[in-house]
Order: C-alpha cells, then sequence, then structure tokens
C-alpha cells in the first residue's frame, strides 16, 4: 500500500497548529504501519527529523505554495501530475487542500472554516482562494477528517456533506507540557514578567485571536483589581501586527503587557505552566490547542463561549463572551477574587486533559484513513 501525504508544512522550528498536527499524528502512523509506504511531499528543503521511519520517503516538488497562485499551482499541477504518475492508494492532506484531477482517492484535514465567517480575517485573495476551492475540496473528498464536533457540523451544515463522511480527530498535547514546581515558575516569571504573575495568551496576532479586546479587558481588570499583574502575549507576528501595537501603546497599562514573539517549544511550555491563567478569547477556533496544553499544565483556562472552545475545555474553562470587554475582564477578575474558583479549575483540568493524546489523534486519523481504503 502507498499513501502519499501533504507535508509542506512541516518546518523546522516553525511548527503552528496545523504542522503539529501534522507532526504528531504522522509521527506515530508512519512508525506504527511499516508494512505501507509513505510518501513526504514538501515544497522546499526538508529537515531530516520529519522523516519518521524507513518506510518514509520524501520528494520536494515545486514551486513553494505559500501564496494563492502557488498554491494552485503546487496542488492542482505538480501535485496532480505526481499523483496520476505515481497512482497511490491514497493522498492524505493534513491542512485541507487537495488536488482536484489526481485519480486517487483524497483524504483532508480540514481544521475549520473561519474563512466563510470571517472571510476579512484574510488577505483578500487568500480568502477568496479559501472560499472558492474549499467547497469544492469537501466534494471532492473521499472523506474528511475534522478536529472538533464543532468544525464537523460546520462543515456538513455549509458545504451540504454527509455527517457520516466525516471524522472527529482531536488534536492531543504535546510531551513537554507539565506543571512544573513554585521555584520554576517564580523563575520564569522573573524571566518574562519582572517577577509578576501574569495572564497569558498563546496564538497568533491574526484578528480572530481577538487581542484588541484582551488588551481591553486587562486594562479594566488593572483598574478594578489594583493588581500587579501582567498580561504576556506569546506568538508570531501577523500582518495585523501595526494594529495590535497601536492598542498597546494606548493602553494605560502598556508597561504590563509583554509581547515575546514566537518562542522555542521548551520555553513556551515553561511559560504555560508558570501562568496564573491562560486567557484565550478568539471569537473561532476549530479546536484551540492552547487550551489542552493548559490542562495539562493545571493552568486553570479562561475561554471564549463560541465555536469549539466550550466543547474542548468542557468544565475546565471559565467561559465567557469574546466579543464583550467586560464578560474578559470580569473573567479575569473573578479567578483573581476566588482562589477557590481556579483550584477547581485546576482539579477538573486534571480529569479533562484524558480526553486529549496524540496517540489517540493518530489512532482516529488512521481510522479515517482505513475507511478511505
Amino acid at each position: 500500500m502507498q499513501i502519499v501525504v501533504n507535508t509542506r508544512l512541516l518546518i523546522h522550528n516553525k511548527l503552528d497548529g496545523i504542522g503539529w498536527f501534522s507532526y504528531q499524528t504522522l509521527k506515530r502512523i508512519t512508525q506504527n504501519n511499516p508494512d505501507v509506504h509513505f510518501v513526504f511531499l514538501f515544497d522546499r528543503d526538508y529537515n531530516d527529523e520529519f522523516i519518521f521511519a524507513d518506510n518514509v520517503t520524501p520528494l520536494v516538488i515545486g514551486p513553494q505554495a505559500r501564496h494563492p497562485f502557488l498554491y494552485y499551482a503546487w496542488f492542482h499541477l505538480s501535485v496532480k501530475n505526481l499523483l496520476n504518475r505515481m497512482n497511490p492508494d491514497l493522498f492524505l492532506s493534513p491542512d485541507g487542500f487537495l488536488s482536484p484531477g489526481a485519480k486517487c482517492k483524497q483524504l483532508p484535514v480540514i481544521h475549520d472554516i473561519n474563512f466563510l465567517h470571517n472571510p476579512k480575517d484574510l488577505k483578500t485573495l487568500t480568502s477568496k482562494y479559501y472560499n472558492h476551492f474549499f467547497p469544492k475540496y469537501a466534494k471532492l473528498a473521499t472523506r474528511i477528517a475534522t478536529v472538533s464536533e464543532y468544525s464537523k457540523m460546520d462543515i456538513s451544515k455549509n458545504y451540504q456533506i454527509e455527517q457520516n463522511k466525516i471524522d472527529v480527530v482531536y488534536n492531543g498535547i504535546n510531551e513537554g507540557f507539565r506543571s512544573v514546581s513554585a521555584t520554576e515558575q517564580q523563575a520564569t516569571r522573573e524571566q518574562f514578567s519582572s517577577g509578576k504573575p501574569f495572564f497569558l495568551f498563546v496564538g497568533s496576532q491574526s484578528p480572530r485571536k481577538n487581542l484588541n479586546r484582551l488588551i481591553a479587558a486587562f486594562d479594566k481588570f488593572k483598574e478594578e483589581s489594583k493588581s500587579d499583574y501582567k498580561l504576556v502575549l506569546v506568538g508570531a507576528v501577523y500582518s495585523s501586527e501595526g494594529d495590535v501595537k497601536r492598542v498597546i501603546d494606548k493602553s494605560k497599562f502598556k508597561n504590563d503587557i509583554i509581547f515575546t514573539g514566537r518562542q522555542p517549544q521548551e520555553e513556551l511550555e515553561r511559560i504555560m505552566a508558570s501562568a496564573f491563567a491562560l486567557t484565550f478569547v478568539p471569537y473561532f477556533e476549530g479546536f484551540g490547542i492552547p487550551i489542552v496544553e493548559a490542562l495539562e499544565c493545571e493552568t486553570p483556562v479562561i475561554c471564549s463561549n463560541t465555536t469549539s472552545m466550550p466543547e474542548i475545555a468542557g468544565n475546565a474553562g471559565l467561559l465567557i463572551d469574546p466579543f464583550d470587554v467586560n464578560s474578559i475582564c470580569h473573567g479575569m477578575l473573578e479567578l483573581y477574587n476566588k482562589p477557590s474558583l481556579r483550584i477547581q479549575l485546576i482539579e477538573n483540568g486534571k480529569v479533562r486533559k484524558n480526553l486529549y493524546s496524540w496517540d489517540k489523534s493518530a489512532d482516529l486519523l488512521w481510522n479515517s484513513i482505513t475507511k478511505c481504503l
């Protein structure tokens, strides 16, 4: 059996949510199925760390697919021609893009369709590309995998796909996330927040991450609590970074807001385990990986009451309205003023986290693959 996999998002030291999903599931699937031959397709030079087993053959084909015109050239031309020459049993695409015109079976992982609901969150051409082609990819797919029951229902409803054709494959939790000692927490605070307790956000500065309202809520929290708490923002700069920076510059408490940029994985793990709470308030998520990472670290979670996030956090999350600055602030004040609530969320998280593991994710994705075959 031969399975060709789109691995263009396996980029050394630059794994994001979909990249980690690809890395963790493919590592397990290739190692657990030594009799299957996997061909990994890269659009640039690859790192050997991504060649997980002897049954993986890497191929680099151009052009680099980093723009809508190049998405089309890569998936619709280069990948299609390769697939039709190789005639594999399946083309697996962890980022949801498929290859129209390819004659083999195809399985996309469509993590969410935020671009349908919030098209202005993306650059105009990217938004148009996604909204034109992803409905076609969904129709073309042999089956579809996605990362939450919310996304399953969303894809089914908006793309008119039968629910029994869509498999839910939850994300897992990377191995390095764990609770740490009070001493290590304080050392991390000394490094990143002048030794003070801090609320934490992890993610890009994409508009849907809702940082403008989070910063406004933090201002209100500071005014009402009179505390010395900080807000730490960890993640890559997005094209709208200028807007976020302007909001920070206008904040009365801008000296208490720390933007660290993207951090190495080991640092992110320490920061997550040392936060007073994760404040994860996007208005749209297909899953929300930082939520489960916080659960593993025994860090309480404040998160949005929209899309997939109540499903993922369950009773381990304090839910707020991401469109209401007062609601976000209220959640922060609740945790600050009620130590017992914080303890209860941590205890609930110790149970909730057991729902999520990359071993389970890999098994679920492999089940979806075998249904296709």
